[in-house]
């Protein structure tokens, strides 16, 4: 009840917040921001070049057991180019994403059907590695 009661509260409590100038924190361990920028992502500011995603993609299609690797090229069709199935597909999409450390949403994932869309993907990712 106490807890409802303070989140309905909060709810209509507006409090103007302005900086103050000349504000010093006691401790130095509260003043993250001085002097430099820093990157709340555990990847820094390493983004991958378009050419190595090429490449690591390229790799992982053409290390598909099913596939013949001299067909594969950056413009390959999973099923049209390639003959794979979508159960094929989905086992690269997998792949991918063990390789470049991301988790890639079934929504996506369901819009992966060829190399093209797996480097743009990939590349426009902000958490790939």
């Amino acid at each position: 009840m106490a807890t409802a009661l303070r989140i309905a509260v909060l709810r209509h409590i507006r409090i103007p917040v302005q900086a103050l100038e000349g504000f010093r924190p006691a401790s130095a361990s509260w003043n993250l921001f001085r002097g430099q920028n820093r990157s709340l992502s555990s990847h820094g500011d390493e983004h991958l070049e378009r050419e190595e995603v090429v490449e690591r993609v390229l790799a992982v299609v053409k290390s598909f057991p099913k596939l013949d690797p001299s067909k594969v090229a950056a413009d390959s069709h999973f099923q049209k180019d390639l003959g794979l199935d979508s159960l094929d597909g989905v086992e690269i999409v997998m792949a991918l994403e063990e390789e470049f450390k991301l988790e890639i949403p079934d929504k996506e994932a369901d819009k992966i059907d060829s190399c093209s869309v797996a480097i743009e993907y990939i590349f426009n990712h902000p958490m790939s590695g």
